[in-house]
């Protein structure tokens, strides 16, 4: 993996710490920017980097491995499966339920269109 990207947990939010995690990794590796081979962070060190139980996020990576998206050997690491990119229009498809939320929230803030998308423009790094 190249250049992490950042994984959070939301502890106001009433999904589970681990089923938070486990949707972020699977967003990942649905967008493709986890690729097959790419070893996902030791449990300790992701653990201890988020605040949360070695156990709990032990729970993420084996219901990931369940779900054929990573696959876990002893001394090995955990790595995305062969196989667990998705198609384009999965992709799109995901996108598009993200979008949906930022649009439920920016409204729920009061944010009018434009305002919405300065938003997402600030947010935007200036290289992408």
């Amino acid at each position: 993996m190249s250049g992490p990207p950042t994984l959070r947990v939301d502890t106001d939010d009433p999904t589970p710490p681990y089923e938070q995690l486990r949707r972020q990794l699977v967003d990942l590796i649905h967008a493709g920017v986890l690729h097959p081979g790419d070893r996902l962070p030791p449990l300790r060190q992701l653990a201890g980097d988020l605040g949360l139980a070695v156990g709990t996020v032990a729970r993420t990576y084996r219901e990931l491995e369940t779900a054929g998206l990573v696959r876990s050997r002893r001394g090995g690491g955990t790595r995305v499966a062969d196989g667990a990119a998705v198609p384009a229009d999965e992709r799109h498809r995901a996108l598009d339920r993200h979008a949906a939320a930022y649009l439920r929230q920016a409204r729920l803030l009061g944010a009018d269109r434009e305002a919405a998308l300065d938003a997402l423009r600030r947010a935007w790094p200036a290289e992408g």
